[in-house]
């Protein structure tokens, strides 16, 4: 056994320890390097969804989920070399929202680094998110890995120009299924930057890419969409291993688009069911390139838990240490090219749920 089988070992068990007394999904992430000098970890916490009631009192369900998260990220062993929020730090996007949040966040022990989500943005046009945060896109690299940060939860100016007011324009994109949302974009501006801070990577450099909404189409009704996912793709085609990771549709996802591999991360506040289970709206999921699965839809605990991502040699295997159900592993294969999961896709090893009722 190498001593990186042995630290992934350690990790394992002490995460299906913690996870007997949560059910709340901080995600580590490895990337192997070339030599086990260069290989490192990071956390990743998403959607909190902090909302303000009044005076000190915020909905206790979803500011407990972060304090619960950072407590346990602070106790991962090996301990990551940074953590992600992934965006929705807030509801309304509020200074108290987006304060408390901050000051839950200022518990994290080593550099913490934020992604925007539209909860955070359309109140203000993230002005007040940006003071406390920075940037709303940028990248930095890490031991041999190139890491994007973009604003995906943009939108066009004539949706912007029809509301009067931020509060009125945080409303509508507040609401689940509201037929006066918009899609999400990242934007001409930013596609702009994105090439040129490409420009001179190497195309043999990992990248991974960090973005709150999906950037792909996965169903226009909850915005679980990018409106120009296809020209952020085409940005990222020529680089030879991409990953993007993403939180907003708060569940396990997953797919494959050419070079590219997505994955989902978890949400501290709640779980949302799969679109085509959705029963108020027709599905206009399109055909995805790689079926997913979800462990039992009628647990409603079971999109959250405790995710550990492997990126070796550039390509992701994702463990879902998940409450109350078998773990689940979503991992790069190389002969189809395209993540598998084990449980859904391969009979042999399929394993029915556990039901919740």
């Amino acid at each position: 056994m190498t001593p990186d089988d042995l630290k992934r070992r350690d990790f394992l068990k002490a995460s299906s320890g913690l996870l007997g007394a949560s059910v709340l999904p901080v995600s580590l992430v490895e990337l192997a390097g070339a030599t086990p000098a260069e290989s490192f970890t990071f956390a990743y916490i998403s959607d909190s969804h902090i909302q303000h009631v009044k005076g000190a009192q915020f909905v206790r369900n979803w500011d407990r989920g972060l304090m619960r998260a950072v407590a346990e990220c602070n106790l991962m062993n090996p301990r990551p070399d940074f953590v992600m929020f992934g965006g929705d730090l807030a509801q309304l996007a509020l200074p108290q929202e987006l304060d408390h949040g901050a000051q839950l966040l200022s518990g994290l022990k080593g550099p913490v680094r934020m992604v925007m989500g539209e909860h955070d943005y359309y109140a203000d046009d993230g002005a007040y998110w940006s003071k406390l945060f920075g940037p709303q896109w940028y990248s930095f690299d890490h031991k041999g890995v190139h890491f994007v940060v973009l604003n995906s939860i943009l939108t066009d100016k004539a949706w912007y120009d029809r509301w009067p007011d931020g509060k009125a324009r945080m409303a509508e994109m507040a609401g689940l299924d509201n037929p006066n949302g918009s899609p999400f974009q990242v934007g001409a501006e930013q596609r702009a930057w994105l090439k040129k801070d490409l420009a001179n990577v190497s195309k043999d450099t990992p990248i991974v890419v960090f973005s709150h909404s999906p950037l792909q189409k996965i169903f226009k009704n909850w915005n679980f969409w990018t409106d120009d996912a296809e020209l952020v793709q085409d940005i990222l085609k020529p680089f030879k291993k991409v990953n993007v990771l993403y939180g907003h549709v708060h569940q396990i996802q997953y797919n494959q688009i050419g070079n590219i591999s997505f994955n989902s991360v978890m949400a501290t506040a709640w779980p949302w069911p799969y679109p085509q289970s959705y029963a108020q709206a027709p599905s206009l999921l399109p055909k995805l390139t790689v079926p997913i699965n979800r462990a039992d839809p009628f647990f409603e605990r079971d999109a959250t838990g405790w995710q550990y991502i492997d990126v070796a040699s550039g390509r992701v295997a994702a463990h879902y240490l998940l409450p109350e159900n078998p773990v689940r592993t979503v991992a790069f294969d190389a002969k189809k090219n395209q993540p598998v999961d084990l449980q859904y896709q391969d009979e042999k090893s399929r394993t029915l749920p556990q039901n919740h009722y």
